[in-house]
């Protein structure tokens, strides 16, 4: 796999627009390192990407329901809750879904990541903004399982 300049800065955005403070790749011998702010004269050289950003607080989500199931984002990147600009949503509250529905997409470097809902149940609550950077791990949606 060749890594284009195009590559490079798609990475470097995705750094720039997380809450990660550092990002270190390796593809195929090219080894690539970033870390916000100014390099480190102690540490190995690395290209500074941005300057820290102060987080904005959001406003705390409903706790989530112990019967329920949480869809996670599985990687960073963009979340889209539909399957173009335009189009209805994958799902909305009230949607039933199977564990194998669709529920968003994540793009990552130009590549769509389909999510699945990962259980059968009604959406109850939809967290990720369409259109917005998530993190790995982060809660996109909730769901009330049945059986």
């Amino acid at each position: 796999m060749t890594l284009t300049s195009k590559d490079v800065a798609e990475i470097t955005r995705l750094l720039e627009e997380s809450t990660f403070t550092e990002l270190h790749l390796e593809i195929d011998g090219l080894k690539i390192s970033l870390r916000r702010g100014a390099p480190s004269s102690s540490g190995p050289s690395t290209t500074a990407a941005s300057e820290v950003r102060p987080a904005t607080p959001a406003a705390a989500p409903a706790a989530p329901d112990p019967n329920g199931h949480e869809v996670s984002a599985p990687l960073l990147g963009t979340f889209y809750r539909a399957p173009k600009p335009g189009a209805a949503p994958f799902v909305e509250v009230g949607s039933h879904v199977n564990a194998d529905t669709i529920v968003g997409i994540i793009e990552v470097m130009k590549l769509m990541n389909a999510v699945r809902a990962g259980a059968r149940g009604t959406v109850t609550q939809i967290l990720g903004r369409d259109g917005a950077l998530v993190e790995y791990g982060e809660t996109l949606l909730r769901i009330a399982r049945t059986s």
